[in-house]
């Protein structure tokens, strides 16, 4: 069974694989789906299943890693709407 350091550690290693990618959805949408899935097994004391919550985890984090990299070899490069309006916004705020 994985201890909680682990479990912080793998987490944080979720939310880093999500900002790296360059689509805003898709980078947003794989930090909220982390959060409401560590969340959701948080309260999890079954050993049989948070080993296998675990493994799952660890696998999915591996999917991610990959799809990242081939997002930003072949991802598009233009901005979303969002993005181009944050751009938009701090650069009023810094002038």
């Amino acid at each position: 069974m994985p201890s909680a350091a682990e479990v912080k550690s793998l987490f944080r290693q979720f939310l880093r694989v999500g900002r790296k990618f360059p689509n805003y959805n898709i980078r947003h949408y794989i930090q909220r789906r982390s959060k409401d899935e560590f969340h959701s097994l948080a309260a999890n004391t079954d050993a049989a299943a948070v080993e296998a919550a675990w493994q799952r985890a660890k696998s999915q984090l591996e999917v991610w890693q990959r799809q990242s990299v081939v997002y930003q070899l072949y991802g598009r490069k233009v901005k979303t709407v969002l993005e181009l309006d944050q751009a938009a916004a701090a650069r009023q705020h810094a002038g």
